[in-house]
Formats: structure tokens, C-alpha cells, sequence
């Protein structure tokens, strides 16, 4: 049985770690993070994006998830990455998904909160766990080549103290993701985390906390923001270049072009484990289960 994602971030706020949030677009990436979350004895938190949503994706990426939750020893939350509609947000809580984000971060603030509570009002009552954004994440360079860095500004876009109170107040939300400094995508130069603005929010706000952007950023970072309160950090791009680089170099060194699948993707599984192995021991997710 998919677990939400409450119980989840509690433990790991109480115990001062943080648990890695694999985005995963197909079976070959939602298979490496439950094994290496099993091996590692740590819970997975799956997400998906609306993007890999499509057509009767929805209902088969949540079958996955259901039949992985008994086959695998380990707590598993399957969670909706990023959702703007709460039409998509019906449609994940009705398929089976236990644990919801909306993104509401480019809205006014009025907007966002209105908007957010009515999706906690939704989810709730259906027994689903729900996620929104504080200030904005931007990007630092995104999934398709065409797609470009934004021109914003970090320090306009940070998540404020006092309208973390307010919005939670208003939202009764379970987890709030936060604007510190990290962006999505691929780094072009390193992000420098405003752990000075993650102490002034946990200073107000007792909500679990979490840090979008996390590929690319220094692991001593990332465990700084964790010792100061993180408790959800989103891995999505590192495990999509490990997947496509062990595909690539398959693929351009394969002679027979009829392989089969499950000899293509042993690198590029491989390369994805390893990638999640490292994120469960550097948030110290690692051997809580």
C-alpha cells in the first residue's frame, strides 16, 4: 500500500535528515530507485510530472507504484511533482496517488493561497498529503534544448518569513517548498543556498521544508540545509543524465540494433542507482527503514 508523505517528513524532521525526492518518467527509473532505496533500507518518495501524465500514462504510472508498494519492504510515496490545475490534482488523487504538489509560486500571494487551500480541502478529505511553493523556484536550464535559463533575479524571488506563517495558516498545507537560492535544471554556474533565509523560516514556521533544484547542488550545501531544517530535497535531472549518458554510450557501441531492451538499459541503470545511493547517504535517508 502507497504511504503518504506526512509520516515521511515528520520522522525525518525529528531525526534531522532529509529524504530525496526522485522524479521518475518511466519504469526503468522508477525501478532503480526502489532497489536502491531498498538496499540502502531507506523510503522512496516517487514523484512524477504532469508531462509524463499523458493519455493512460497516468493510470499505468500508478499502477506501477501500487504493485512496487507490495512487492518492496519499504514505505512508498507516490507524489505528484509541480501540478497547476486541480483538475490534474483530481485525476492523481482518483488514480491513486498519495501525495500531491501545487505550484501556485508564480501567482500573487493572495491567489496562491486561495488556490492551495482549496486543494488541501480536496486532498485531505480523500486522506492525500499536500505539497505547495513559497517564492519561486526558477530555472537554471531545463529538459529540452530549446528551453533557456530565467532572467530572474534570486534574491526577488526568495521565499519571505513572515508570508510563510501567513500562507500556511490560511492553507494548513504539510509541506511547503521553499526559495533559498537553488534552481531547476542544470546549473551553469553553482548556487550559493540562503541558509540565512532558511533559519528566519524555521524560526517562524514549524511546517516541513523543501528544497527544490536539488541536482547540481554541493553536497556540503545540501547538508547545511538539512542540519537547518530541510526535510524534502527533489532529485530529478542528476538520475536523467545518468540514465541517457549509460544509453548513449550503449547505444553508439552496440552492433546489433535489434538488443534487446533489458541488455540497453544495464548501464544506464546502473548509473541511476549509483546516483541514488549517493543522495540517500548525503541526506541520511540511508538505514531508516
Amino acid at each position: 500500500m502507497l504511504v503518504s508523505m506526512k509520516g515521511m517528513l515528520a520522522d525525518a524532521r525529528k531525526n534531522h535528515y532529509a529524504i530525496p525526492a526522485f522524479d521518475v518518467s518511466n519504469y526503468e527509473m522508477m525501478r532503480a530507485v526502489l532497489e536502491a532505496c531498498e538496499e540502502a533500507h531507506s523510503p522512496a518518495l516517487l514523484q512524477v510530472l504532469e508531462i509524463d501524465l499523458q493519455g493512460r500514462s497516468l493510470q499505468m504510472m500508478t499502477a506501477l507504484a501500487k504493485e512496487a508498494s507490495k512487492l518492496y519492504r519499504i514505505p512508498i510515496c507516490l507524489h505528484l511533482d509541480h501540478a497547476t490545475e486541480l483538475s490534474s490534482i483530481k485525476a492523481a488523487c482518483e488514480a491513486g496517488f498519495s501525495s500531491v504538489m501545487f505550484d501556485g509560486s508564480v501567482l500573487p500571494f493572495e491567489d496562491n493561497a486561495a488556490k492551495t487551500a482549496e486543494v488541501v480541502r480536496y486532498a485531505h478529505a480523500h486522506g492525500i498529503t499536500v505539497e505547495a511553493e513559497l517564492g519561486h523556484v526558477g530555472n537554471a536550464m531545463v529538459g529540452n534544448e530549446g528551453d533557456k535559463a530565467c532572467n530572474e533575479d534570486p534574491e526577488d524571488t526568495l521565499t519571505v518569513p513572515e508570508e510563510v506563517v501567513e500562507f500556511v495558516k490560511r492553507t494548513d498545507v504539510d509541506a511547503l517548498a521553499i526559495a533559498i537560492g537553488t534552481a531547476h535544471g542544470v546549473y551553469k554556474k553553482t548556487p550559493m543556498l540562503r541558509i540565512d533565509r532558511l533559519d528566519e523560516i524555521t524560526a517562524v514556521s514549524e511546517c516541513p521544508l523543501v528544497l527544490h533544484g536539488g541536482s547540481g547542488t554541493p553536497d556540503d550545501q545540501m547538508k547545511t540545509a538539512i542540519a537547518h531544517g530541510i526535510t524534502k530535497i527533489n532529485i530529478f535531472s542528476d538520475v536523467v543524465a545518468a540514465m541517457n549518458s549509460g544509453l548513449k554510450e550503449k547505444l553508439n557501441t552496440m552492433e546489433n540494433p535489434a538488443t534487446w531492451p533489458a541488455y540497453v538499459f544495464e548501464d544506464a541503470r546502473t548509473r541511476m542507482m549509483r546516483v541514488v545511493r549517493e543522495k540517500l547517504e548525503t541526506f541520511g535517508s540511508a538505514g531508516r527503514v
